[in-house]
């Protein structure tokens, strides 16, 4: 059995001569948390409707449990198996919360009426108020109770917390993490990147339609190093991107680098060139989304 659930290789999505995504390729493994993050028109959205099938690819190929979504009955083997959560939460306004529920559970043989009971209470949903009455947080609480108790092998969540109170997101992204422990694979976009940081242990990193920074967040965080620099003179910038270093913030006596490689290099170099200090920091996960989401490479290899 493959240990790969989703697998793309050089997606593409092209509307009217521009590329929504350009090119990527993805790897997910079973039982993962995936982080899948980038700006609004990034190519996020488009990429998730490919992957189910709602949307079919320029070029390119995906495969979900090693499934073709762009053929009609693999698509919806495919889809049997998902919890999704879309991003305008994909709701019918005019019935009630409660035969939303019921109308969603008697499509999915293997229901938890456990977790789905779990989930009432917890989101302390009003059962017999009209969807369409529902406030944003409500309608999100409502689509996680649609997607979590399927017993799906993948869920694929867009903003899975948007809208919700700081309790509610937290025991959420608990019961995600006690779902992957389970084995369950969890691929999700979210603009929260603290969210991200504190339950996926892979993220990729999307910028124009490209994946322009993907790997294991531990080692992200780890390979990742901001480094401010102050020199006697004139900072050496020129000596610095020769020794790997790039996306400066200077000002005439001081560099700051944002590195994600050849740290000792850059450090070895600018003493050479008369640093009076260095200082090399850690970075967090919004750190280095934003420096790749500014730089026209993308910052990352």
């Amino acid at each position: 059995m493959s240990k790969l659930i989703i697998e793309t290789k050089n997606l593409k999505k092209i509307y009217g001569g521009k590329a929504a995504v350009d090119g990527i390729d993805l790897a997910v493994e079973r039982g993962s948390i995936h982080g899948f993050l980038g700006r609004n028109g990034s190519g996020k959205t488009t990429t998730i409707k490919m992957l189910l099938g709602l949307t079919h690819p320029t070029s390119g190929e995906a495969r979900v449990f090693g499934l073709n979504p762009e053929d009609r009955k693999e698509g919806v083997r495919i889809r049997r198996r998902v919890g999704f959560v879309s991003e305008d939460k994909g709701l019918y306004d005019h019935v009630k919360v409660e035969q939303m529920i019921s109308f969603t559970r008697s499509f999915f043989p293997n229901w938890d009426l456990e977790v789905e009971g779990r989930l009432i209470e917890l989101f302390e949903l009003p059962l017999r108020q009209s969807v369409k009455k529902l406030s944003k947080g409500m309608r999100t609480k409502l689509a996680l109770l649609l997607a979590l108790p399927r017993r799906a092998d993948l869920l694929v969540l867009d903003e899975p917390t948007e809208g919700l109170d700081p309790a509610i997101t937290e025991d959420t992204l608990q019961i995600l993490v006690g779902m992957a422990a389970g084995g369950t694979t969890i691929f999700f976009s979210s603009h929260s990147l603290s969210e991200v940081e504190q339950i996926a242990d892979h993220v990729s990193i999307l910028d124009r339609g490209r994946i322009v920074v993907e790997g294991p967040l531990d080692e992200l965080k780890e390979n990742y190093r901001r480094i401010h620099m102050v020199f006697e003179e004139e900072a050496p910038e020129k000596a610095l991107v020769a020794a790997g270093a790039a996306q400066f913030r200077r000002v005439p006596r001081s560099l700051t680098v944002f590195a994600d490689r050849d740290v000792e290099t850059i450090v070895d170099r600018a003493y050479l060139h008369n640093a009076v200090s260095v200082e090399v920091a850690p970075v967090t996960l919004k750190e280095i989304f934003l420096e790749c989401a500014r730089s026209e490479t993308g910052g990352g290899r």
